[in-house]
Parts: C-alpha cells; sequence; structure tokens
C-alpha cells in the first residue's frame, strides 16, 4: 500500500481535496469559455469520464460574463484560470466560481495577490497557487539562473508563507514543469515543508502515446511516494483522454478503481487464441462500465488463473476453447465463437448482483 502524504484538507466546492479524501482527478476544457453550450457540452462529458473538478480559460471578458451559467449548470465545481488580468480574479468570484487559479508570479503584486485571497476569503472560493517553469519570479531567475527544482520549490513555499500569514488556508499548490526529474524534486522539496494540498502533473507533456508515456512516469513516480491530492494528466488531445489516462495511472497504483481494469497477458508461442482481437473486442463491450471490475484475457490455460487470481472475472484461452474463471475458480468451459459473449453475460450478471 502506498503511504500517501499527510495534508491537510481544503474543499473546492463540494469536492474535498487532501486529508483523507481520495485523489481528485481534474481537467480543463478546451473550448472558447464565452461559447456556453460548447463549453458545457465538454464539461458534461468529461463529468461523464469521472472528471471531479473543471477547470475553464477566463483570457477574455466575455469569458467571465459566461461564468454565471456555467457555473449554475455544471456538474462539478469550476474553478477560473487567472493570468495576466487579475481584474478577473474578482469578477470570476463574483459570477460563482468554487475556485480560481492564479499564477503570483504572473501577477506580480504582492498586494494585489492579497487582496485576492482577501475576496477569497469572503466568497468562500478555494485558491490553486501555480507556480511554472515558464512563469517564474525574476529575482528566483536570477538566483538560480533558470527554472530548477529548487527555485520552484522556493517560489511555492514563498508564497504559501503569504497565504498563512494572512490566515487563508483553503488553498493548494502546483508546482509543474515539463521536466519530469526537475518537477519531482520541486515537489518533494514543497513537499517535505508543509502540508498543504499538492495539485500534481506535468506540464505541456506533448500528444498522443509519447505525452501519456510522460505523464504516466512523472505522475507515478510522485504518487508512489505518496505526493499528490489532486491530479490532471495535461496532453494536447480531447481532455476526456486526460481524465480516462488519470484513472489508469491512479488505478495502476491501487489509489483510485473506476471502470473496467483489464489485466492481459503478452504474446508469446503458446497462445493459440488472436488475442489482441479478444482484448479488444471486450474492452470496446465493456467501455461505459463505471462499476469497479478487474477482468483478465489470458491467452493460454498454462498458468492464466493462477497468474490472474487477483481478478473478479476473466478468461483463460485455448485451442478452440476457453475457461472461464471468476475469482480465481473455473466455471465454464466455452467456445472460442462464444468467449467474449460468454464473459459479457457474466458481468452482466454480476452488475445485477451489485
Amino acid at each position: 500500500m502506498i503511504q500517501r502524504r499527510k495534508t491537510r484538507q481544503i474543499r473546492v466546492g463540494n469536492v474535498k481535496i487532501g486529508g483523507d479524501a481520495p485523489i481528485v482527478v481534474q481537467s480543463m476544457t478546451s473550448t472558447r469559455t464565452h461559447d456556453v453550450e460548447a463549453t458545457l457540452n465538454q464539461i458534461n462529458r468529461l463529468y461523464e469520464a469521472g472528471c471531479e473538478i473543471v477547470r475553464v480559460a477566463v483570457p477574455h471578458k466575455e469569458d467571465v460574463e459566461a461564468l454565471e451559467e456555467i457555473v449554475r449548470k455544471s456538474p462539478v465545481p469550476i474553478i477560473a484560470d487567472i493570468h495576466f488580468a487579475p481584474s478577473y480574479a474578482f469578477l470570476s468570484m463574483e459570477k460563482g466560481v468554487q475556485g480560481i487559479r492564479i499564477n503570483p508570479g504572473n501577477i506580480g503584486k504582492e498586494e494585489i495577490v492579497r487582496e485576492i485571497v482577501e475576496e477569497a476569503r469572503i466568497k468562500n472560493v478555494a485558491i490553486r497557487i501555480g507556480v511554472n517553469s515558464g512563469s517564474l519570479e525574476k529575482d528566483l531567475l536570477e538566483k538560480y539562473g533558470y527554472p530548477s527544482a529548487e527555485a520552484l520549490a522556493e517560489s511555492a513555499l514563498r508564497w504559501s508563507e503569504k497565504f498563512e500569514k494572512w490566515g487563508f488556508t483553503n488553498y493548494k499548490v502546483s508546482i509543474k514543469g515539463s521536466d519530469i526529474l526537475e518537477n519531482v524534486k520541486a515537489n518533494q522539496i514543497f513537499a517535505s515543508q508543509t502540508d498543504v494540498p499538492l495539485h500534481i502533473g506535468i506540464t505541456e507533456a506533448g500528444m498522443g502515446k509519447k505525452g501519456i508515456i510522460k505523464s504516466s512516469v512523472g505522475i507515478g513516480i510522485l504518487l508512489y511516494m505518496g505526493i499528490g491530492d489532486t491530479v490532471r494528466v495535461s496532453l494536447t488531445d480531447d481532455p476526456v483522454v486526460e481524465v480516462e489516462t488519470a484513472y489508469e495511472i491512479l488505478k495502476s497504483l491501487g489509489l483510485r478503481r473506476r471502470g473496467v481494469e483489464i489485466v492481459a497477458c503478452p504474446t508469446c508461442g503458446r497462445i493459440e487464441v488472436d488475442l489482441p482481437k479478444v482484448v479488444k473486442a471486450v474492452e470496446e463491450k465493456l467501455a461505459n462500465v463505471k462499476k469497479p471490475l478487474k477482468v483478465a484475457v489470458m491467452g493460454c490455460v498454462v498458468n492464466a488463473i493462477g497468474e490472474a487470481r487477483e481478478a473478479d472475472i476473466g478468461l483463460a484461452c485455448g485451442r478452440g476453447f476457453a475457461w472461464l474463471f471468476k475469482n480465481g475458480k473455473p466455471i465454464k468451459k466455452v467456445s472460442e465463437e462464444e468467449m467474449v459473449d460468454s464473459l459479457l453475460q457474466e458481468i452482466e450478471n454480476m452488475e445485477k448482483d451489485g
């Protein structure tokens, strides 16, 4: 079992972050926020995929004006993403957002940051302090020469100390960069000196397989260390893919269970069925199952059931047949033609039984 770092608990709307709360999955819309219909459609898709908090960009006044309707109709808390226009932080809070994300390095003036904090206290809005390698304060860049892990951690600790001094505790911190090892080290430094909840991710990870691998490695390392109370997988892709990937990372470490986890053996000379075809068919048929379920699809009967003993249900395939097994025990021998349907029928029965 991974021992998570002990952190204080905060709230973004009705979502608890830190403490004994599950690690929260977040994403960000890719729509123009002022296009309310498109933004809400994407938020609903993210919600269906398991997203628990959604961040939206507000670079223009029309985006801020759209927030009231978005917040009212969203099934999850909304965080407004604030960068170079601190006035939008105040306006966003007026529109009812449950959280704001600010990068103090972009806002610059401490007195303005403090005014934002005071307004957040009044309106019971959570704040995320965002520290990124691309927007570090000038004095820290001069001190360290580049956005090193030490520089990123110092920036995060600096602003956390100010928030604490101002008596504001409903905040979390994110320290992100595109370099995995610097990112990990910066989060380690910060985590060792405070109990503030951390939002983790690898920024600018890229698209497709490369982006997923880079994010999985970086986020996985931090989670294994017990660091991370909320997570976003930042991909150049449909944000729903970010949510799906986040859950796969969490499931692989035993930190969250949602939907089906498929266990399949690698191909080898003992396999006498088209295993990739069978696995793909099972994945497609079970894509909409929300019940946490571990399904094994094994390519031979030599050690298959033993190797997949922890699966809830599965197939151990042979030449022209398969054993359908449940909780590590064979329950039925089925033909190759009917094995996928038999598996699906048994899963359907399990869902009905609760």
